[in-house]
């Protein structure tokens, strides 16, 4: 996970816009996991956090995991418009927006598709914001089974 989401950022961020951005990445651990689905999920949260903290000063991006004893979860948070959590429920819907189309652009499907991928993994996704100071995105991934687990 660490190395496809250090690749990712590496193309994906354009410096010239977004000079002020600052990205921490902490340890993330390795997941029994379809590369090229998880890969999508990293690109939409990603390029969300970005997108939605944009409007800041100095952007910024923190890309971290836990582990529990059945799961991994990993966390994406940005210091960015954030959202009112009374409207969390309509994140992962297909098309639904909480933000206007001209503040920020995008079709409404990316959270949508990331709620799929983890699901088909066996994972959850929730979310946690506050407007004007920014939301964390979580994801979680069933641990994988080693032969002492048994």
């Amino acid at each position: 996970m660490h190395d496809l989401v250090n690749t990712l950022l590496a193309g994906s961020v354009d410096r010239k816009k977004h000079e002020t951005l600052r990205v921490h990445v902490h340890t993330l651990p390795s997941a029994v996991a379809n590369i090229g689905l998880i890969r999508q999920v990293w690109t939409n949260l990603i390029s969300n956090a970005i997108k939605y903290s944009s409007t800041k000063e100095f952007s910024q991006v923190w890309i971290n995991a836990f582990e529990t004893g059945t799961e991994v979860v990993y966390s994406i948070r940005d210091n960015g418009v954030g959202f009112d959590m009374q409207y969390v429920h309509k994140l992962f819907s297909v098309f639904q927006r909480l933000h206007r189309e001209d503040e920020f652009e995008g079709t409404g499907m990316g959270l949508a598709l990331v709620y799929r991928i983890v699901a088909l993994h066996g994972g959850r996704v929730w979310a946690e914001a506050v407007p004007d100071q920014g939301a964390t995105f979580f994801f979680s991934l069933p641990r994988t089974v080693t032969p002492n687990d048994r």
